[in-house]
């Protein structure tokens, strides 16, 4: 088995391991040296050092303990097993916060936060700036060409947001490049409303729930704000890190569908994106998780459009989910597998040995508190190495996708800051969801797009509720259709411009052409109402919105069943330039988009993982230069028949009968 291709980190096959925290065990040399042996028994090749650190490494200002970490390094080093090297910032000490207070966060009610907790500490802040930076570019001198280290983990799932006076005036300044003159803020904004108008950018203050809220553009360019400082502080961080002499790749760890932050807004700081997965697994059916759970997978891969890491992910159950359920044997092979299904070169845990005390002492781990290696959670996480040394071949390998999402951060904040037409549930992720489903049960792979990317290289684009207009994506999405592309967009898109202002003279704005058509009314439905379209021979339910539209050259492929719109268009088509835009008038249920993702995949000969793909089963694929890489799992309760052509495609590993069971994953090659 061929082994000898590199991933992110110019290592072998795939990453294996995760967080680790040794100076919590520096007392107890003896569990320090049975980790590295478990470590190895279990196959990782991995840690992730220092995330939490800097009261240990600096435990008074200017006082600086490396030893430690130098001499765990040197231990890991000797036993073939790599470090991700991660700056401390996202937990400051005592005695800094102690003697410059300044670092501590103020709230959005002014309030200012005590010392404590994980991200409390203000990006803007010239002196945390120059602590973190003096520590990182001494972590980088002394281990940046340590043998062992492979790459840089700056801080930990970056968060949250601080309103002090030194954030305000940095605000003021950032809205200032941005408008240059005051009058062209308030227009942007229409100030007028409730005569809120601003005479200076000086008088102008972040939102706050004991102040101005109501201003839709301020509140979504806060968050435009925000990302940027927090982008800001993490080239801040990395230009300390190369000023200590490293060029190794950095990283941030990014979160579940988190809203705070426009991801798409650090791919251009860092080498490899990695995220942290945290599905609540058996909560619902482990399909809908798994599904969900693709979709994130796909959505990171996206960022950057190669593989990505997984940073962390839990061996059993997490300690601060409502429920701590624990994965039934087998999901953790399986959901590590899925990762890498969906593009990940790496499978790493939170947390290698379990903390004795404080926050997380209860948060599953691959070495627990009992402390052996005969536990079933030991025994699985060696499973799951063994399975990723058979694959490892697959690692660096590629996901090409011939349809694509739009799904826009900036869209999504100011759709949900919008007050209407339904402030009890839009619903988006859930639409988003329904299309991703519709594609992924016919094993067609995803990329996921914001508005300041390309169209080009699709063949399908989906547009679900796209809010807001940005990036000149009329233009794209004209071009794309023009030339033999086709589009599906649905309600509430083309609403509102770049400011979160309402577009004049109609609606999806520059595009009525395109889709042969103009939106009129939005009927927002209460939870108990039901709608349906109707036609072809189908019947299916709608509920939450209902797009009233006026066609101008459009077909009608649906129409609404009830209310006083009943006969209106549901579903239209339209045939511009050498493409076709579709437009989906209301908020279908599931089946909906099983038949029309089905129909369009076949229209427009989408490479798809499987003819068929039964119930409960999902399929990806990944390829290089030679094969094509076909993942096969059940997340179903029930085993079920994967029909496969053993003669095109070779199962990598063992014997298949057919037949693939609950959690399983079964792997093929083929040469391209």
């Amino acid at each position: 088995m061929n082994r000898e291709r590199k991933t992110n980190m110019n290592q072998s096959g795939f990453i294996y391991g995760g967080d680790y925290n040794p100076e919590q065990w520096l007392a107890m040399p003896e569990i320090l040296e049975q980790d590295i042996e478990y470590m190895k028994e279990a196959h990782i090749n991995e840690v992730t050092l220092g995330v939490f650190s800097w009261s240990v490494l600096e435990p008074e200002e200017g006082v600086y303990h490396l030893e430690w970490l130098e001499k765990i390094m040197d231990q890991l080093y000797k036993n073939e097993i790599s470090v991700i090297l991660s700056t401390p910032s996202a937990a400051r000490p005592k005695w800094l916060a102690d003697k410059y207070p300044e670092v501590l966060r103020v709230n959005a009610d002014r309030t200012k936060n005590l010392f404590g907790g994980r991200h409390n500490h203000c990006y803007t802040s010239p002196v945390y700036r120059e602590k973190v930076g003096k520590i990182d570019r001494l972590l980088s001198e002394k281990f940046g060409k340590h043998p062992a280290v492979k790459m840089w983990h700056i801080s930990n799932e970056l968060s949250g947001e601080c309103h002090c006076p030194l954030c305000q005036k940095a605000f003021q300044g950032w809205l200032k490049k941005k408008y240059e003159t005051i009058d062209a803020l308030n227009m942007s904004w229409n100030t007028t409303f409730w005569s809120h108008s601003y005479q200076n950018f000086e008088q102008i203050e972040s939102p706050s729930p004991k102040g101005e809220m109501g201003l839709h553009g301020l509140n979504l360019d806060w968050k435009r704000f925000v990302t940027d400082q927090t982008a800001d502080f993490v080239a801040w961080e990395k230009a300390a890190i190369r000023a200590g002499g490293s060029e190794l790749p950095v990283t941030i760890n990014m979160m579940y569908d988190f809203q705070g932050l426009n991801y798409h807004k650090f791919k251009d700081l860092i080498d490899v994106v990695s995220w942290d997965n945290y599905p609540t697994w058996h909560k619902e059916a482990e399909e809908v998780t798994a599904l969900d759970a693709a979709l994130q997978h796909d959505f990171m891969r996206s960022l950057m459009k190669k593989p990505f890491l997984l940073m962390e992910s839990c061996p059993t159950s997490t300690n601060w989910q409502s429920v701590s359920k624990l994965k039934r044997p087998g999901l953790l092979k399986a959901a590590s597998l899925q990762a890498v299904a969906h593009g990940s070169d790496s499978v790493q845990y939170f947390q290698i040995r379990q903390s004795r005390g404080a926050s997380e002492k209860f948060h599953g781990a691959v070495i627990d508190h009992y402390g052996g290696k005969d536990t079933r959670v030991f025994r699985e996480v060696t499973e799951t190495g063994e399975a990723l040394l058979d694959l490892a071949q697959i690692a660096g390998s590629t996901t090409k996708a011939q349809a694509a999402i739009l799904h826009d951060c900036e869209s999504r904040w100011a759709m949900e800051d919008a007050q209407g037409p339904r402030n009890m549930g839009l619903h988006y992720m859930n639409t988003v969801k329904k299309v991703y489903g519709g594609l992924r049960k016919l094993g067609v792979n995803v990329d996921f797009l914001d508005m300041e990317e390309s169209l080009s290289g699709y063949r399908i684009v989906f547009a679900p509720m796209l809010y807001l207009f940005r990036a000149g994506i009329e233009e794209k999405i004209r071009n794309f259709v023009a030339d033999g592309g086709t589009f599906v967009m649905t309600y509430w898109s083309g609403v509102v411009d770049e400011n979160d202002l309402c577009f004049l003279g109609g609606t999806p704005h520059g595009l009525m052409d395109v889709f042969g058509l103009r939106s009129t009314e939005l009927d927002a439905l209460y939870d108990q109402d039901v709608n349906a379209g109707v036609g072809e021979g189908k019947t299916y339910e709608i509920r939450n919105f209902c797009d009233l539209v006026k066609t101008n050259g459009a077909e009608t492929l649906l129409a609404y069943r009830d209310d006083f719109y009943a006969g209106y268009p549901a579903l239209t088509k339209n045939v511009f330039g050498e493409g076709e835009a579709y437009y989906v008038c209301a908020d279908f249920e599931q089946a909906f988009y099983d038949d029309f993702c089905r129909k369009l995949a076949e229209e427009k000969g989408l490479e798809r993982a499987a003819a068929e793909i039964p119930e409960g089963l999902d399929a990806a694929t990944r390829e290089d230069e030679k094969y094509k890489y076909l993942f096969v799992q059940n997340y179903g309760a029930e085993p079920a028949a994967f029909p496969m052509d053993t003669e095109t495609y070779q199962p990598m590993t063992g014997e298949y009968d057919g037949v693939v069971r609950r959690f399983e994953t079964v792997v093929f090659r083929k040469e391209k």
